[in-house]
């Protein structure tokens, strides 16, 4: 998938703190769900997990879960309506930006083109 892949090469330190080689998707999930929204249109949607949320997407009527990658099992999805803005808080508008920037040039080469799934 391509989204996917580009999401993979656009995660990094500067968009989480918990961010490794070894598990990219770590913390990235309310930056990543709130990016896929703005690009590609759809729902964001929340799961708890212990004290805090986990976000995805659905688009499309399908559920779309970019960063289950960082659990050794997927959580178990409540699909909870969750706001553009609510998951976005889930970092910093830096780390916002430094995913985006990453994200649209990633894009940008595997597609030669703007925001299109």
């Amino acid at each position: 998938m391509r989204v996917l892949t580009c999401l993979t090469e656009a995660w990094s330190a500067e968009s989480s703190s918990q961010w490794s080689p070894h598990n990219p998707a770590a913390g990235q999930c309310g930056l990543t769900a709130a990016l896929v929204h703005d690009r590609f249109g759809g729902r964001i949607l929340k799961t708890r997990i212990g004290s805090s949320f986990h976000y995805y997407n659905e688009i499309a009527g399908r559920r779309i879960d970019f960063t289950e990658s960082q659990f050794d099992e997927p959580p178990d999805p409540e699909d909870v309506a969750a706001s553009r803005d609510e998951a976005a808080a889930d970092g910093t508008p830096a780390q916002f930006a430094a995913l985006s920037a990453r994200f649209d040039a990633a894009w940008r080469c595997r597609t030669g083109t703007g925001s299109q799934p």
